[in-house]
């Protein structure tokens, strides 16, 4: 059973108090909060066994190895990928993907190759590609969504042409909650012999990913999103991708061998994870994972379905109030303003005062923010351990900001 109070009960920062009420944290689409076995692994690591990885061959350098070198299999669980050694670990979904570009990308684009994206990218699936558009030429093809938030996948597929080279795309929006079949795009696109880079920084958080099904190139995930620490995540790379790759950051760890004359690089996935590593990050992110799984990915989804319904219902009794992204199978997401209500920053401000956490901004999605022709939003995201009692707060948070404005 999923006992929700019993979860919440492993996130200490949930029994605290904002402005003299009980904290309603809604604020997971940008980054969650972390359960107490992930706050004691980090304890320990740093109180107890830290030391560097893959340098020292005394206790603490080869226990912290090991623990850190266990992450990599994990996330290949997690993931449900075919080998640990397709699992790259790194800061998060912003590096993997900056990995992609500058380590596979750029060598194979020339001016007049295109990128395929949808207009709900994020920005750390935007500007690494703009990058290559500023320094080679590079086309960036966008793909629009409908009225309701949804994105076609033969839409995506109908962009591909004879000069598109990747399709990059994420599988849940962070603005809209749209859920995405990248499965579907990527079966069109490799039709065609295009790989596809998912970016599952949202994806993975609400519902099971299993990469070899979706059979896509290259997977990201970032470890903040996953009530996992921050600085942490992963990239999963098809063996064949990163057989194609050159090494993304040069320095120690990287390499086997360095003379005056030459480098011998290491074998991937090392080859692109130069320097120390976020070594007790890397570590929490396992933890986090674990937890997770030990939930129950499904059971995780079926819960955010339920307050996803329940919020939805109690939205659309507020005539005053519009919702960004209105898809039927979206993750519990959502982004809104209030008639004749100020900027979005201003209804946050209201909310916190009730002990409710939102966002109020652009949300890393300029180009999402320009086609739904709106400046700014605010943003309820539930995670699995919010309750429908807390969507109730939030309502009447809303009702007050609604009264204040009018």
């Amino acid at each position: 059973m999923y006992d929700v109070h019993k979860i919440r009960a492993d996130f200490p920062i949930l029994s605290r108090e904002v402005n003299n009420k009980p904290l309603v944290y809604l604020d997971n689409g940008a980054s969650a909060q972390k359960p107490q076995v992930v706050i004691d692994a980090i304890t320990q690591a740093y109180s107890m066994e830290y030391a560097n990885v893959h340098r020292g061959l005394h206790y603490l350098s080869n226990l912290a190895t090991d623990k850190y070198e266990a992450v990599r299999g994990t996330i290949a669980k997690f993931l449900n990928a075919a080998s640990e050694y397709e699992i790259v670990l790194n800061s998060g979904t912003t590096e993997g993907i900056n990995m992609v570009a500058y380590g596979w990308a750029m060598p194979r684009m020339q001016a007049g190759d295109e990128i395929v994206l949808s207009v709900m990218e994020h920005h750390a699936n935007i500007v690494p590609w703009h990058f290559l558009r500023e320094r080679q030429g590079v086309v960036i093809k966008w793909v629009d969504v409908d009225s309701t938030g949804a994105l076609d996948p033969q839409a995506v597929i109908d962009a591909i042409g004879p000069k598109t080279k990747l399709v990059a795309v994420t599988q849940c929006s962070n603005v809209l909650g749209t859920m995405v079949d990248v499965k579907a795009i990527t079966a069109g696109a490799h039709a065609v012999g295009v790989p596809v880079l998912v970016d599952g920084s949202q994806g993975s958080v609400h519902a099971p990913v299993d990469v070899q099904d979706i059979d896509c190139d290259f997977y990201a995930i970032t470890g903040h999103k996953l009530y996992g620490p921050s600085g942490s995540g992963a990239i999963f790379c098809k063996a064949e991708r990163m057989a194609e790759m050159r090494p993304f950051i040069g320095g120690g760890d990287m390499i086997k061998e360095v003379s005056k004359e030459a480098v011998i690089y290491n074998d991937p996935p090392m080859m692109f994870e130069a320097g120390t590593p976020g070594i007790v990050q890397t570590i929490g992110f396992g933890v986090a994972l674990q937890y997770l799984m030990d939930l129950g990915m499904d059971n995780v989804a079926r819960h955010e379905a339920g307050l996803r319904d329940y919020a939805a219902q109690k939205f659309a009794g507020l005539n005053w109030m519009q919702v960004q992204g209105t898809t039927s199978d979206k993750a519990a997401i959502f982004s809104f303003t209030l008639d004749g209500a100020g900027h979005a920053h201003d209804i946050s401000t209201i909310l916190d005062k009730k002990g409710v956490a939102v966002r109020a901004g652009h949300h890393c999605a300029g180009p999402l923010m320009e086609h739904l022709g709106v400046s700014a939003t605010c943003r309820a995201s539930f995670g699995l351990y919010n309750t429908e009692q807390e969507v109730d707060v939030l309502i009447d948070a809303l009702h007050l900001a609604h009264e204040l404005f009018a």
